[in-house]
C-alpha cells in the first residue's frame, strides 16, 4: 500500500506546481514595480495593483506586512465540501470580503463551504490561488 501513497503524494505534487515558491507579504508586493511571484514551475504569476490595493484597503497598516499573498485557499481530503484558509490577516480579508468579519472573533483559521468559492475568486481572481491538501 505504500506505493499507492507515495505515487498520490507525487500526484498532488504535480497538481500544486502553480503554487509560489515564496508568498511575499502584501507591503513588499505594492512597492514593487512589477508585482509578481515565481512559482514552482518556474514560470511567474502577475497581481493586478488595483487587487493589491484593496487589500491594502481591507486591513490596518501594519497588518500589509503580515498577509501573505497570494491567500491559499487549501482544498481537502479531510473536510469535504468546504475550503480552509489559514492565517490570522488572511482570515480577516475572506471574511471581509464574504461580509462576516467580526472583530471580537479573530481566528487563525476558517473553514468555510465550497460554494463561496467563486464570490472569493471574482473579488480576488490574482490574489488567491487554490491548493489541494491531502489529510
Amino acid at each position: 500500500m505504500q506505493g499507492v501513497e507515495d505515487l498520490l503524494m507525487r500526484e498532488i505534487a504535480g497538481i500544486n506546481l502553480h503554487l509560489p515558491a515564496i508568498r511575499p507579504a502584501l507591503s513588499e508586493l505594492l512597492r514593487s514595480d512589477e508585482p509578481r511571484v515565481r512559482l514552482r514551475n518556474g514560470s511567474y504569476h502577475h497581481f493586478r495593483r488595483s487587487e493589491l490595493e484593496y487589500l491594502a484597503s481591507l486591513l490596518e497598516e501594519d497588518e500589509a506586512d503580515r498577509l501573505k499573498v497570494p491567500i491559499v485557499l487549501e482544498i481537502s481530503t479531510l473536510h469535504r465540501g468546504y475550503f480552509r484558509v489559514r492565517g490570522r490577516v488572511e482570515v480577516k480579508v475572506i471574511e471581509k470580503v464574504l461580509g462576516t468579519y467580526d472583530p471580537l472573533d479573530e481566528r487563525d483559521e476558517g473553514l468555510y463551504p465550497r460554494y463561496l468559492l467563486p464570490r472569493i475568486r471574482r473579488a480576488l481572481p490574482t490574489t488567491t490561488t487554490y491548493a489541494f491538501v491531502p489529510e
